[in-house]
């Protein structure tokens, strides 16, 4: 298997997508795929890379893989889910006839969860292979299966039924970490920890318009000591993730809404309806306007 040798390494690749360097393709939280829909593309072997503010589960439903958590690397058999928190460096080798389910979250909704959970911290399950017993395995199949259904489809309710099949897969998972798993990877770096708690930061606060400075002083940290960390460990400056998250909740609003492009822009802290406009467009490419209007034609 050709993986690098230091998953540390600063050339680790940064992806919202595997291979994909753009923005978050979708006003959706979640994206779903098939294993095979991105691995047959690249001769069923994903090289190294990480995720900036995205959480990953993969459900092998049948065949076999070699992954790569970390620098620790795990054999994964069919049955198995694998679950790899944001900024975690991991790769797969999957056998051709390998099929599952491979769903992203982004932070936000993670959050989200984690809320409804209560006493389950979903953001502190960290990176591991969890197995199945034969009493599970039916219930896990049917939930990533569903998943990835509604997730193809436009039907009524579909956001809520999305949350609650990830609320049952999350349930089943901090199930399975009281009583063990394996490959679990123990974070200790300090200032991974320092990321994890600007991106919580992030996500509390980007509708008020803080400054990067602000977020440091918050922190406890400098703001170029920030800035750093933020390139380390996703690739891009403080101020750019704070952008990112801003313009994924105006693309919800935008197409989950009908708040006008005034009321959206309030909401997000801008005083001037048309510098939100052109800020949206630097951003995304087309005014906040075109980009509804293309939604709305393609959910019909």
């Amino acid at each position: 298997m050709s993986y690098l040798s230091s998953p540390a390494a600063p050339h680790v690749p940064v992806y919202q997508l595997y291979g994909e360097r753009e923005q978050w393709p979708t006003p959706d939280m979640v994206h779903c795929e098939l294993i095979a829909d991105r691995s047959r593309q690249h001769d069923w072997e994903i090289k190294l890379h990480q995720h900036h503010g995205l959480t990953q589960l993969l459900y092998l439903k049948e065949g076999e893989a070699r992954v790569c958590l970390d620098d620790q690397y795990h054999e994964m058999m069919q049955g198995q889910v694998v679950l790899v928190p944001q900024m975690c460096v991991h790769g797969f080798r999957f056998s051709p006839n390998a099929k599952g389910h491979v769903v992203t979250l982004a932070f936000p909704l993670l959050e989200r969860l984690g809320r409804f959970l209560g006493d389950v911290d979903v953001g502190a399950l960290g990176a591991g292979i969890y197995s199945l017993d034969a009493q599970e395995d039916a219930v896990i199949d049917l939930a990533f299966n569903t998943l990835d259904q509604e997730y193809r489809r436009s039907g009524l309710h579909r956001s809520v039924l999305l949350e609650s099949l990830l609320l049952t897969i999350f349930v089943w998972l901090s199930r399975r970490t009281v009583r063990g798993r394996l490959g679990q990877v123990q974070e200790v770096d300090r200032g991974r920890e320092y990321f994890r708690q600007f991106n919580q930061l992030i996500e509390e606060h980007y509708p008020e318009q803080w400054s990067v400075e602000r977020y440091a002083r918050k922190i406890g940290i400098t703001p170029v000591y920030l800035n750093v960390l933020c390139r380390q460990w996703a690739g891009e400056s403080a101020l750019a993730l704070i952008h990112q998250r801003v313009v994924l909740a105006a693309k919800r609003s935008l197409v989950y809404t009908s708040m006008t492009i005034s009321v959206v822009s309030y909401t997000l802290g801008f005083s001037d309806p048309a510098y939100f406009t052109r800020f949206f467009k630097r951003h995304v490419g087309v005014s906040p306007k075109l980009f509804r209007k293309q939604a709305a034609t393609l959910v019909e």
